[in-house]
């Protein structure tokens, strides 16, 4: 074969070789680029399943729903107001609501009830979270931002009850709206008046149509996309006025106004009864034999089944209106103090041992039941029985106005809840120092009942 004609066909053989190493390297290449890419997706996915570490982001609570919220114990709910001095006039600072709400969050508290939109407070609790969340994307706090609801003349000698302040209202209600279009991520609730339906209300109450305009008036602000579809409109008002007691309640309006909000929060205060409708407290003639404490358990758990009662008996009526609508808790308390009607010349009912006794047991009952509590209230406000200091009004919290756990809440301060933290200058520490014993002494038995 000609020298020519061989190298010809060797040099051919030898790039069909190259051209097959080619052709093998590149299937290769594809093959390890699409293994990278699918290695990547799988390690991104699993990332973002990866609970979120303090301090970084977690977008999933932006989104979070009042529906999510109301029921589930891991938000655990309570009534505010910052006010640590003897008037209003003295709004909280930032500064202040900072203090309280990490305090808050040391308890797991993460959703708090407000109750008008008139004074700098509302604005500034908002304020105060979002800036919280700034400085740790994990801080998580939402709100049940309240609206105060008046009738003509409210707390003046000329009251008309069929008739609203509709100029101070129409006002409640617009700075509700703008906040919560401003705080989307904050507030999932608002609340249309402050028992401002139940008749012994006397200086403000409404009639319940009236409590119905403004709450259709919100969900039309939903139905526009004016406001989020998943804000929850509804009205806080004792148990009787949603239906729970007297019939006379018992009117169209109330009906309507069952079906119009997203969900029904009532409030229930055994301690009220045990000087209005006592008939569940006090000692029984069975009970004598027992211990003061023993006794003492015995009408705390009257007092907790009271207010089951109570709650049964409004989600029974409820439920005869909307067998569907959820029924929460807006407000129960225990106040530690009282120089009244519920204090050692009246009732017996207000210490820190009683107190403790019903948080613990109300919390207990609320949880297990999937029932949203806004216990009341997280701290002592000394403006509210501003001329009398031993009123009962004023001693309502959880902590006293220093910021002093009660005992309530002393199993917290041994597990080193508030450690670092303060209210003002103080540290969170134990009422009484600490000491039991001091404490007990404070403890009176209640009378015996009237059987």
């Amino acid at each position: 074969m000609d020298e020519k004609i061989r190298n010809t066909i060797t040099k051919a053989k030898n790039d069909k070789i190259e051209m097959k190493k080619l052709f093998e390297c590149w299937h290769i290449n594809i093959f390890l680029n699409f293994f990278l890419i699918f290695f990547s997706i799988l390690i991104f996915t699993n990332c973002n399943n990866v609970p979120k570490e303090k301090g970084k982001a977690n977008n999933d609570r932006v989104t979070i729903s009042a529906k999510e919220i109301l029921g589930n114990p891991k938000y655990q709910a309570i009534s505010y107001g910052g006010y640590r001095k003897i008037s209003r006039d003295i709004q909280p600072t930032i500064a202040e609501l900072k203090e309280d709400f990490k305090i808050l969050a040391a308890m797991d508290i993460k959703l708090l009830r407000t109750y008008n939109t008139h004074f700098a407070q509302a604005a500034n609790i908002l304020k105060a979270i979002h800036e919280l969340k700034q400085e740790d994307a994990s801080f998580e706090m939402y709100v049940m931002l309240g609206v105060w609801i008046n009738c003509q003349g409210a707390f003046t000698a000329n009251i008309n009850h069929n008739e609203e302040d509709e100029k101070a209202n129409q006002s409640e209600i617009a700075r509700a709206v703008a906040l919560a279009k401003q705080y989307p991520e904050i507030v999932k609730i608002i609340a249309v008046g402050n028992e401002a339906m139940v008749k012994w209300a006397a200086s403000y109450f409404v009639q319940a149509g009236i409590i119905l305009k403004w709450v259709n008036y919100l969900q039309a602000l939903k139905k526009d996309g004016t406001l989020s579809k998943d804000l929850w409109i509804t009205s806080s008002d004792n148990y009787a006025s949603w239906g729970g007691g007297d019939s006379l309640y018992h009117v169209k309006d109330l009906e309507q106004l069952i079906q119009a909000v997203d969900f029904v929060s009532l409030h229930t205060y055994p301690m009220h009864d045990t000087h209005y409708n006592p008939a569940f407290w006090g000692v029984l003639a069975i009970e004598q034999g027992l211990s003061k404490i023993e006794k003492i358990n015995k009408s705390m758990q009257r007092a907790l089944k009271r207010a089951q009662q109570q709650y049964n008996n409004t989600k029974s009526y409820i439920h005869t209106i909307d067998k569907n609508k959820p029924v929460h808790i807006g407000e129960t308390g225990w106040a530690s103090m009282s120089n009244k009607l519920y204090g050692d010349n009246g009732s017996k009912a207000t210490d820190e041992y009683k107190e403790a006794l019903y948080y613990k047991a109300i919390r207990n009952w609320t949880n297990a039941n999937g029932i949203s509590c806004f216990y009341f209230e997280a701290f002592d406000e000394i403006w509210k029985d501003a001329a009398n200091p031993g009123g009962s009004e004023n001693h309502f919290g959880l902590f006293d106005i220093n910021g002093q756990a009660k005992y309530a809440l002393w199993d917290l301060v041994d597990q080193n809840k508030f450690q670092g933290l303060k209210r003002g200058s103080y540290e969170i520490e134990k009422t009484f120092d600490g000491n039991l014993d001091a404490l007990m002494e404070k403890v009176k038995l209640p009378p015996n009942a009237v059987e």
